[in-house]
């Protein structure tokens, strides 16, 4: 991913503005709503397209103690850009993982099932020190994570004897939500008592741990009681609301952190009756003026969203006309006539009257993570507010 500084106006094909201001006050805002609890500032997958690094440092300025990420290959390269001091998690392993580089990095990883425990304590006799594991308990998402009951009691039992051993710590004992998202659904219930039951299990056996969490970005917004000791708060931190279902990001006092704009490549009259993009699945109805538009489904664009995506230009909400090409796609303009160069706005905020992540999500049938997440690396990102004065204030754009 290119990283840049360069101001909205600059000659840029496109952009993808990271307000980290804005991500400073959501961390500030979601540890306000679990005050008992310590936070984790989910930075997986470059953080969530807005860029790890940079993020995670913004994350930590605003308080976050913890950061996690899905690989180890993640954690590390935090560590390598200079991320220390703070707890890093990840919990996406697979056999013949990098245990013991990760041990020697001071990081959390998860233990979800024998075949982990076992790899992880050969890396520690290997490093010649403990590694800190957290447990996971599969509560009912029936993803990652070890099953109740005998799985459970086995995975605990011989971490205890790597513990004793001194091969490993066990730091943390958790799990996941499947319908978070979903006020009302039965199972949150289900869940959190499976694993109030499983972690009560693990401490009568002798495993105490320094955290436990379960509380993904919407748990942490809606479900107070599922707090305990730490919450994991992904999506959330970028200013996203997890649902419309749950409410819009502004209801949870949180901004979106992700603005994506590009300059329009060229402004065209057309008659009547043209044809539009591949397939000609948009046909002008009338004398017109097209903009085309430099972004398509090679930088992240939904292709889902061909004939529906919104974008403001000129301060008007225009309609991606046919279908998004690879590199490119085009909007009927009406008759407006704005400069090649003139910005393109796909969302943001919405401050200024500019679509959402969310419109678009609701125009691709898909969720709001996946817009944000898809952007691709041949989309610039523009940092702004990266310097934070001792005072907490921010100062304008530096490079990260």
């Amino acid at each position: 991913m290119t990283e840049t500084t360069a101001p909205r106006t600059a000659p840029l094909r496109a952009r993808a503005e990271i307000d980290l201001a804005a991500l400073r006050a959501n961390v500030r805002t979601l540890r306000a709503l679990a005050p008992g609890a310590a936070l984790m500032a989910v930075v997986k997958s470059d953080a969530y397209g807005h860029g790890a690094v940079p993020c995670a440092r913004a994350a930590v300025e605003a308080g976050a103690t913890w950061l996690g990420t899905a690989t180890p290959e993640e954690a590390l390269a935090l560590r390598s850009a200079g991320l220390r001091g703070m707890r890093i998690m990840c919990w996406l392993w697979t056999p013949g993982g990098p245990w013991r580089e990760a041990i020697e990095a001071d990081l959390d990883v998860c233990v979800a099932g024998m075949w982990a425990l076992r790899e992880v304590t050969e890396a520690a006799r290997q490093a010649g020190a403990p590694a800190r594991v957290q447990l996971k308990a599969d509560t009912g998402l029936g993803r990652g994570g070890c099953q109740p009951g005998a799985d459970w009691a086995e995975l605990v039992g011989e971490a205890l004897s790597a513990e004793a051993d001194g091969l490993i710590r066990i730091t943390g004992l958790w799990s996941h939500f499947a319908c978070a998202d979903e006020p009302g659904h039965p199972s949150i219930a289900a869940q959190l008592d499976r694993f109030r039951e499983m972690v009560s299990y693990a401490e009568e056996q002798g495993v105490r741990p320094e955290v436990r969490h379960i509380a993904n970005s919407p748990a942490t917004l809606t479900l107070p009681e599922s707090h305990f000791d730490l919450v994991r708060t992904g999506v959330a931190t970028y200013g996203i609301s997890p649902s419309p279902e749950l409410g819009s990001p502004a209801d949870f006092g949180l901004r979106p952190v992700m603005t994506l704009s590009a300059s329009l490549a060229l402004v065209k009259h057309v008659p009547g009756g043209h044809g539009v993009s591949y397939g000609h699945s948009y046909v002008t109805p009338g004398e017109t003026t097209l903009g085309l538009v430099p972004l398509g489904y090679a930088d992240g664009i939904p292709r889902h969203a061909s004939g529906a995506g919104p974008v403001l230009v000129g301060g008007k909400w225009r309609t991606v006309a046919g279908r998004i090409a690879m590199d490119q796609f085009v909007v009927d303009l009406g008759g407006d006539e704005p400069s090649p160069g003139a910005e393109a706005v796909l969302f943001g905020p919405g401050d200024r009257g500019e679509p959402t992540a969310e419109d678009w999500a609701q125009a691709a049938g898909t969720i709001a993570y996946e817009i944000v997440t898809r952007i691709g690396t041949r989309v610039p990102r523009v940092y702004r507010n990266a310097d934070v004065d001792t005072d907490g204030d921010t100062d304008g754009d530096a490079a990260v």
